[in-house]
């Protein structure tokens, strides 16, 4: 009997390379944000959620960071899946993943989102979950790709609504 081929690509280096965040719905992300700073320390960030830093493995000086953030219950940001949860993976190379997802005949979202943060595209894996893949924008010569700084806000009478990426 002839060998089954599997659908799975050929690879030298691995597609995903590190765990880049946790993103959930909740009734009350902002009370749920302040809990979590209160009960277990977390820095929450004027835009709801926590990074936490850590530096690359390969290069010490390069430090990357992983997302902690809840989204409002009626969030579409998950769509087309139905579960309270998306999670984030690092990738080297996002169009090869695409590529390579899409060959496999896994569901993947036409749409990719490149900007300050880096390249972001989406697949749903077989149990119709969300699955973010997020390429980090590469240093620049002579320079430590680090985590994004936000600017200080000034201080005004009427609270601004920070701008967040992807939330419905």
């Amino acid at each position: 009997m002839p060998k089954r081929q599997s659908k799975r690509p050929t690879r030298s280096a691995p597609l995903v390379t590190g765990f880049g965040g946790l993103f959930f719905k909740a009734d009350d992300p902002k009370r749920l944000g302040a809990w979590y700073a209160e009960h277990l320390g977390l820095a929450i960030e004027p835009w709801g959620g926590c990074a936490f830093q850590w530096r690359e493995a390969g290069s010490p000086k390069t430090l990357g960071h992983t997302v902690w953030s809840p989204f409002a219950r009626d969030t579409g940001y998950f769509a087309p899946s139905q579960k309270d949860f998306m999670f984030n993976l690092r990738v080297a190379d996002l169009d090869r993943v695409l590529l390579a997802l899409r060959r496999a005949g896994v569901t993947v979202d036409d749409k990719v989102e490149d900007g300050e943060f880096g390249r972001f595209g989406w697949c749903l894996d077989p149990e119709g979950n969300r699955v973010e893949l997020w390429q980090p924008p590469k240093a620049k010569a002579g320079r430590v790709r680090t985590a994004p700084k936000r600017k200080a806000k000034a201080k005004t009478k009427a609270k601004a609504k920070p701008k967040r990426r992807g939330r419905a």
